[in-house]
């Protein structure tokens, strides 16, 4: 029996589960139910596609993405594990960590009562993830697909020491026209500005988008809302167990240089990503379980 095989019979749900060969033969999941449809690749538990009834996508791929094993997918939602950014120490090591360009299996599926699905992907470690963290961590992710799109990201520290925790969900969100509109939520929190240097300033206002924006806010709170005209929608986003937001858009002559982005696609993505980052990583004590958690609602404006 293959892996598609053993996979569709140990969490395949008939009429909302199905595993498959997706695109350069990299493995699937495909979730439909009555609220919404999402498919996710295992490589990296990378979420590509998530869309709820009569609503336009959220999430936002690059025209141009390659799917390769063991290359990390440009749109959807990566998710940057152990570390966020370079490594503290070996700067060898891949920025953000390995957990996007590593296999993922599934643990656990369910139809709720609801009607959304509720999917659970766990890393699988590799010598080379080993060797880049040997400490003894256990990391999952938790996905339900519903009216609203939820992520918890799950990590257990199974070693007997503490253990410093960066991580975000590297959410790329589909908008109309970047340059119109506003990221709700974060006036008067300070930021790392990684365009200009890493100066810490502080936020006025709505954060707005007139060219490259890299930043890293600290110590933010629980919501944020994307407000989007010309697409006639707000993205609502509620965040537990996280102190930072990274916000991200390339503008065009760093897209330009990137390759992968597509003609102007800088112009209909942004990424705005629940994290632990910076100064806000989490000290994980031995044995313990941090929860990083998002949720995303679209409404109609």
């Amino acid at each position: 029996m293959s892996h598609i095989e053993q996979y569709n019979s140990d969490f395949g749900i008939e009429g909302q589960v199905t595993f498959k060969d997706g695109q350069g033969d990299m493995p699937i999941v495909e979730v439909n139910n009555t609220l919404a449809c999402a498919s996710i690749a295992l490589q990296g538990a990378h979420v590509l596609h998530y869309q709820a009834v009569a609503q336009s996508p959220l999430i936002w791929m690059s025209p141009e993405v390659t799917y390769a094993e063991g290359k990390s997918l440009r749109g959807g939602v990566p998710v940057c594990w152990p570390w966020f950014g370079p490594h503290a120490v070996d700067k060898a090591l891949p920025g953000h960590g390995f957990a996007r360009t590593v296999n993922w299996k599934p643990v656990a599926s369910a139809a709720l009562a609801d009607g959304s699905t509720q999917i659970s992907f766990e890393l699988v470690a590799t010598a080379a993830s080993k060797a880049a963290c040997p400490h003894a961590l256990r990391v999952r992710l938790h996905m339900t697909v519903g009216s609203s799109l939820k992520l918890m990201l799950e990590t257990s520290n199974l070693g007997k020491t503490t253990f410093t925790l960066g991580a975000a969900l590297h959410t790329y969100l589909q908008v109309g026209d970047v340059r119109q509109v506003r990221l709700e939520g974060l006036d008067a929190c300070d930021y790392l500005d990684k365009v200009d240097g890493g100066v810490r300033k502080s936020q006025q206002g709505d954060v707005l988008f007139t060219q490259e924006t890299d930043r890293i806010y600290l110590n933010t709170g629980s919501v944020c809302t994307l407000v989007d005209p010309s697409m006639d929608r707000k993205i609502v986003m509620h965040s537990q167990g996280s102190a930072s937001t990274v916000v991200w858009n390339p503008w065009l002559e760093t897209a330009n240089k990137m390759g992968d982005l597509g003609e102007e696609g800088y112009l209909n993505m942004l990424c705005v990503e629940v994290a632990n980052a910076a100064e806000d990583v989490v000290l994980l004590a031995a044995g313990a379980t941090h929860r990083m958690q998002i949720s995303y609602t679209v409404e109609t404006l």
